[in-house]
C-alpha cells in the first residue's frame, strides 16, 4: 500500500500545476515562462537537498557515463511532459487538461512491451518482452470513466478547435512523462535515489527550458512578478514534492509493470484535488449530479486497482526490468 500512498500524496502537489498554470494564462502570462521557469527554480531546491545528502559526486559521475541517455530520456520525460502541459492551459481551463491527463493511465500500461522482464522460475532465467497488464488496465478504465462523466458537460461549453489544442498536447504530454520515468529507471538500476534522479533530470532538461526562455523574451518579454511567484510555487509543489514523491513510489514497484501501472493510476485523483482547488480559488461551479457519479467512479477504480495491484505473486515468479 505504500506506493500507492506515495502516488496519491504526490497526485495532491501535482494539482497545484493545473491550478495555477490556468491562473497565470488567466492574468495574462505566458506558457513559455510557466514550463521554464519551474524547472529554473527546482535546480537550487534539488541541489541543495542532494548536496547536503552527500549524493552530488555519485549523481555526476553516472550522468558522465551516459550522457547521451539522459539529455535524450530527460527532455522526453520532462521536457515533452511539462511545456506541452502549460502549452494547453492556453487553451483549456484546468479541470479539462487535469482530466485528459488522465489518459496517462492507459499509456503507461501500453508502453509495457517496450521493456524487457526478466522471469526467474525454480530451474532458469527467463528474458521477456513486458506485457500490457490487462487486468490493471480495466481498473484502468473505470477510473476514466468516472473522469469522462465529470467533465463531459463543461466540455460541451468548450470550442473544438480550443478542445483539440487543449487535449493533443496532453496526450502527448501522458505518454512521454511514464516513458522518460521508466527509462531513467533502467538506466540508474536503483544506483541513485529519487531525489539524485530528480536532479539529474531536471539538470539534463536545461537546454529546452533555456531555449525556451529566450524566445520568450523575445516574444513576450519578461515574466511579471506575479507569474514568477506562482511559477515558485509550483516548482516547490509540484516540481520538487510531488515529483520525489512520485518517483519514490514507482522506485518501490520497479520491475513489476502491474505494480508500476497502478502507481501512475493514483494520479487520476489530480482531478479531485484540481476540482477542489477551482472550486475554492477559481470559482468554478459546483458539479453537477453526473459529475458526482464521476467521483463515485473514479474512487471505485482506484480502490480496485489498489486491490488488484496487492495481491500476492506466485513464489517462483518476479519480474524486473532490464534495459
Amino acid at each position: 500500500m505504500r506506493p500507492i500512498i506515495l502516488g496519491i500524496s504526490a497526485a495532491f502537489f501535482f494539482a497545484v500545476t493545473f491550478i495555477l498554470n490556468r491562473s497565470m494564462e488567466l492574468s495574462g502570462g505566458s506558457w513559455l515562462w510557466s514550463a521554464s521557469l519551474r524547472y529554473f527554480f527546482m535546480v537550487p531546491f534539488l541541489l541543495s537537498i542532494v548536496m547536503i545528502r552527500k549524493n552530488l559526486r555519485p549523481l555526476l559521475q553516472m550522468m558522465k557515463e551516459q550522457p547521451g541517455s539522459w539529455l535524450l530520456w530527460s527532455f522526453i520525460g520532462f521536457g515533452l511532459f511539462y511545456a506541452p502541459l502549460c502549452f494547453a492551459a492556453a487553451y483549456s481551463p484546468g479541470w479539462l487538461i487535469a482530466g485528459t491527463w488522465q489518459i496517462t493511465i492507459i499509456s503507461g500500461s501500453l508502453l509495457a512491451p517496450l521493456f524487457m522482464e526478466t522471469i526467474h522460475t525454480k530451474n532458469e532465467i527467463l528474458k521477456t518482452r513486458g506485457r500490457i497488464p490487462f487486468k490493471g488496465l480495466s481498473m484502468s478504465l473505470i477510473i476514466l470513466l468516472g473522469i469522462i462523466f465529470m467533465q463531459v458537460e463543461q466540455a460541451k461549453h468548450i470550442s473544438f478547435g480550443g478542445l483539440l489544442l487543449g487535449a493533443v498536447p496532453v496526450v502527448i504530454a501522458s505518454f512521454a512523462y511514464p516513458l522518460g520515468n521508466r527509462k531513467m529507471m533502467d538506466i540508474c538500476k536503483g544506483r541513485l535515489d529519487a531525489y539524485q534522479r530528480v536532479l539529474g533530470m531536471t539538470l539534463a532538461s536545461l537546454p529546452i527550458w533555456i531555449v525556451l526562455s529566450l524566445y520568450a523574451i523575445f516574444t513576450a518579454g519578461a515574466p511579471s512578478i506575479g507569474q514568477t511567484y506562482q511559477s515558485l510555487l509550483v516548482a516547490i509543489s509540484s516540481g520538487v514534492v510531488a515529483t520525489v514523491l512520485f518517483f519514490n513510489a514507482t522506485d518501490l514497484v520497479r520491475g513489476n509493470m502491474q505494480k508500476l501501472a497502478s502507481v501512475e493510476a493514483t494520479q487520476s485523483i489530480e482531478v479531485l484535488f484540481a476540482l477542489a482547488g477551482e472550486l475554492v480559488f477559481l470559482s468554478t461551479p459546483i458539479p453537477s449530479v453526473l459529475s458526482w457519479c464521476g467521483i463515485f467512479l473514479v474512487t471505485l477504480g482506484m480502490i480496485l486497482h489498489s486491490f488488484t495491484s496487492n495481491k500476492k505473486e506466485p513464489r517462483q515468479r518476479r519480474a524486473i526490468n532490464a534495459s
